[in-house]
């Protein structure tokens, strides 16, 4: 009668003990999610922002304040410190110089550039031009994403070379891609930029690394193709 007592009076713990895995689990899932609610997978790493593709309307993305205080998208940090982590134990010191942005900061950082060319001697119009080539106008920047970061070197413990070097060499298998790379700046609108890395997820970053591809053709190649195919199938 004991072990029969025993028996019974445990069955309903554990229900309890499993219940609580579930529940803690679901909101875990919430607090990572980067839009509108939805469950932070790899789908989600992959909206493009660019000129002709803006930030979705009434995109929301759950942050996490750095030490140096800069914030990132919460679902990519513990790949971005991985990354870091790695980087220093080789003799690497990488550093976030910039991460999420407002768009107020996007915009004071576009008329900063202007103003510049604009000192050097351009007019208003073509200088507008050329420095929307560097810095990408309020809507059309993935920093306000929060999933990509520009990323310098620690000048007491490391050369801008040496960080981009290994971040060439090695981002991909944290997630990561360089978004701007060198000869595909017709697709991106932007120029060549060392130090911004994107947070795409890790299958998406070692095919995009293996292939030579930009954001725009992998999107293009794995994303859109498949739904084409998916839309055929249906019909």
């Amino acid at each position: 009668m004991i072990k029969k007592r025993k028996k019974f009076r445990t069955l309903p713990f554990i229900l309890l003990l499993l219940l609580t895995v579930v529940t803690s689990a679901l909101l875990l899932k919430d607090q990572i999610g980067l839009a509108g609610g939805e469950e932070a997978g790899e789908e989600n790493f992959l909206i493009l922002v660019n000129r002709q593709n803006e930030v979705p309307p009434h995109y929301t993305v759950d942050l996490t304040l750095l030490s140096n205080g800069e914030s990132v998208a919460t679902a990519i940090v513990p790949a971005l410190q991985q990354m870091f982590d790695d980087a220093r134990a080789q003799g690497v010191y990488p550093v976030v110089a910039s991460g999420y942005r407002e768009a107020e900061e996007q915009q004071a950082l576009l008329d900063e550039k202007i103003a510049a060319y604009i000192a050097s001697g351009y007019d208003r119009e073509n200088a507008a031009a050329l420095a929307e080539t560097y810095v990408s106008p309020p809507g059309s920047s993935e920093h306000q994403l929060g999933l990509s970061v520009d990323i310098n070197a620690d000048p007491m413990k490391s050369t801008a070379e040496d960080v981009y070097t290994w971040l060439a060499e090695n981002a991909h298998q944290y997630g990561f891609i360089l978004r701007y790379p060198e000869c595909k700046e017709e697709l991106t609108g932007t120029h060549y930029e060392a130090w911004h890395y994107r947070y795409v997820g890790k299958t998406a970053a070692v095919t995009i690394y293996k292939e030579n591809l930009c954001l725009e053709e992998y999107i293009e190649q794995y994303v859109d193709s498949a739904v084409d195919v998916e839309k055929e199938a249906e019909e």
